[in-house]
């Protein structure tokens, strides 16, 4: 009975430990064709603490699909969100399990994406006009796995785009089991605009966030987008619990440098951008080594030196040599030595 007893105090433990791993207050957005395990490895040189996110797959490709290329990560990655669309219960519940196996610290389920692809499969932020059908596969995939099940959604969706209508969307999401919801500040238009312009034109409206966790106290609230650096970061943090920061984080990788110091309170010097470099190498070479082409990870850190001298010599170098054949670790060695001679010409 005291072993038992003891699993049982352990597993509370690890419980607690993966809520307030999820629980973050800071978090990168998961990002079509962007955040793959070569980016959320190379942001992980720059900070150890933000929260990342796998794009979103879903629940039929990880049903029928290559679940290794699919889903396998690597352990520096962590702590790490697998976001899954879909909407039939059954099958997300199994890919929950299936995301637990593989190690995800949590499960996020996409009420957010407009894709004219998502659409068709009733899927993202069309299911912002079915809570009920939202909060049956929430159900099922909280009674499916023992971590966290997270919700992403927009404040809207075409003319169901009312305070009312989220808060209605919420609370019946929330009673089926979800504590965690972070909200795109921005309504979607299904119909008329394009992804991209879904996450310029509808007009950011924080406001209704911010309230959203006056109404739900007892909810993690995170905010999305339109967030471009720290400063907005921490001002959003004055009201609510956490900020995902989408494309900033990909245009702008380096902001991310001080936050394990000026968002988690560490006592750390940040990475410079050599220092960076300098530690992707390793994993490069041993990925490179595997198969993998050199470009499918350097065009991840094509914006380190962004807005810095030297950035066009970098991204030049590797633009015209990442892609050849037997372009490895040296080739961005190469590229960064580029970057200092190019420093070195302006002094």
């Amino acid at each position: 009975m005291s072993c038992m007893n003891g699993v049982l105090s352990l597993n509370r433990v690890l419980s607690v430990w993966v809520i307030e791993m999820i629980n973050n207050p800071l978090s990168i957005a998961p990002m079509m064709d962007r955040t793959d395990r070569h980016y959320r490895y190379f942001m992980r040189q720059i900070s150890r603490r933000v929260l990342l996110y796998t794009e979103m797959i879903t629940s039929q490709a990880i049903i029928n699909g290559d679940r290794y290329k699919l889903l396998d990560f690597s352990y520096e990655e962590k702590p790490l969100v697998l976001q899954i669309g879909g909407d039939n219960h059954t099958l997300l519940a199994e890919c929950a399990k299936i995301g637990v196996d593989w190690g995800y610290d949590a499960i996020n389920l996409n009420i957010g994406c407009h894709s004219p692809r998502v659409q068709s499969g009733n899927f993202g932020a069309c299911l912002m006009t079915q809570p009920e059908l939202v909060a049956t596969a929430v159900e099922a995939m909280t009674q499916a796995v023992d971590i966290p099940v997270t919700v992403k959604h927009r404040i809207g969706v075409d003319e169901c785009d009312r305070y009312e209508d989220m808060v209605n969307f919420v609370r019946i999401v929330a009673d089926a089991g979800c504590t965690n919801f972070s909200v795109h500040a921005r309504k979607a238009w299904l119909q008329g605009l394009s992804p991209k312009e879904n996450r310029n034109v509808p007009p950011l409206r924080y406001e209704a966030v911010y309230r959203l966790k006056q109404d739900f106290p007892h909810l993690f609230i995170e905010i999305n987008g339109g967030i471009t650096n720290i400063f907005q970061v921490k001002e959003h943090l004055k009201s609510v619990d956490a900020v995902m920061v989408g494309r900033a984080a990909y245009d702008r990788p380096y902001i991310f440098a001080t936050v394990d110091r000026d968002i988690y309170g560490e006592d750390v010097t940040p990475k410079t951008r050599n220092q960076i470099v300098e530690a992707m190498l390793p994993y490069i070479e041993h990925q490179v080594s595997k198969g993998t082409r050199l470009n499918s990870i350097s065009r991840h850190m094509l914006q380190l030196f962004a807005e810095q001298p030297g950035t066009k010599a970098w991204k030049r170098y590797i633009s015209q040599n990442a892609h050849l054949q037997g372009a490895d670790a040296m080739t961005i060695s190469k590229a960064l030595a580029e970057v200092v001679l190019n420093k070195s010409d302006r002094i």
